[in-house]
């Protein structure tokens, strides 16, 4: 285990911890491939009935689908036990233009969240009061257009995530905050983000999990969104290296995590022993 020199970042501490949030590309799987630990890791603490929450950006799947996905990898996980870049913004839409209209560029995660809060879902920019912008792979440029002169027009303007690119059997291919920043340009107004590493959805998390942020870790892969959203949210926060981060690159961040593993099995063993 490789963590900070810091008399509170130590074996102790980490055993006292109350609650997780685990991202998953990365962390849980990569493409469909269950990583080494995670599904131990997930059985041991639901049986403890330590609480946990699988956070993602991905605003493109509903929350049952994504639940779905991890039950047949072998991941015991519900629909509750899931926050989606899409329920995070649907919940944040619903506390600052309750009812209002919204114009949509994304897919049916966002479409299928923002509905089942009551929003009107419109395609008409006259009548949007919010323009969302996630990932869409069947955008079009008339829909890039119509949400361009919405947000012109004084429609706020919500951006599920920020991610750039994600990763893809291929390679990188662009993101949601691709065609986010697309929008950004043309309308020359810049997009209130939601997902990760922006800390108002890790404070969703902790309400959902009724925790506290000094006892609750946020898990991840990636140092520049689930490492400083946690630290900006006051989680504790643990590095895993199955995915995109590096050891150097988490051993770099001012200040690191406060636990780097190789992978969730090596996490496993030092929360709960073989």
């Amino acid at each position: 285990m490789q963590r900070r020199t810091s008399l509170t970042s130590d074996t102790l501490a980490l055993q006292q911890l109350g609650a997780f949030v685990f991202d998953m590309d990365g962390v849980i799987y990569r493409s469909n491939r269950v990583l080494p630990g995670a599904a131990r890791l997930v059985e041991r603490l639901r049986k403890r009935g330590v609480p946990h929450l699988f956070l993602t950006n991905n605003s493109t799947t509903p929350a049952a689908a994504v639940a779905e996905r991890l039950q047949a990898m072998g991941i015991p996980a519900s629909a509750d036990d899931i926050l989606t870049s899409a329920d995070a913004t649907a919940e944040y839409l619903a506390h600052e233009m309750p009812g209002c209209s919204v114009l949509v560029v994304g897919e049916s995660g966002i479409r299928e969240a923002l509905a089942g809060r009551g929003f009107t879902l419109t395609t008409d920019p006259r009548r949007a009061d919010a323009v969302v912008a996630g990932m869409d792979r069947q955008t079009t440029y008339e829909r890039l257009k119509d949400a361009s002169l919405a947000i012109q027009a004084g429609a706020r303007f919500v951006a599920t995530n920020l991610d750039a690119n994600l990763p893809a059997e291929e390679g990188l291919i662009p993101g949601a905050g691709s065609i986010v920043g697309l929008l950004e340009i043309a309308s020359g107004v810049k997009a209130h983000a939601i997902g990760k590493p922006a800390p108002g959805i890790f404070r969703q998390a902790l309400a959902r999990l009724r925790a506290e942020p000094g006892v609750t870790a946020a898990i991840g892969d990636r140092p520049e969104t689930d490492i400083l959203g946690g630290q900006a949210a006051g989680l504790r926060t643990i590095a895993v290296l199955t995915g995109v981060g590096s050891r150097a690159g988490f051993e770099a961040m001012r200040p690191p995590p406060d636990w780097i593993f190789e992978n969730l099995a090596e996490l496993d063993r030092a929360c709960f022993g073989a």
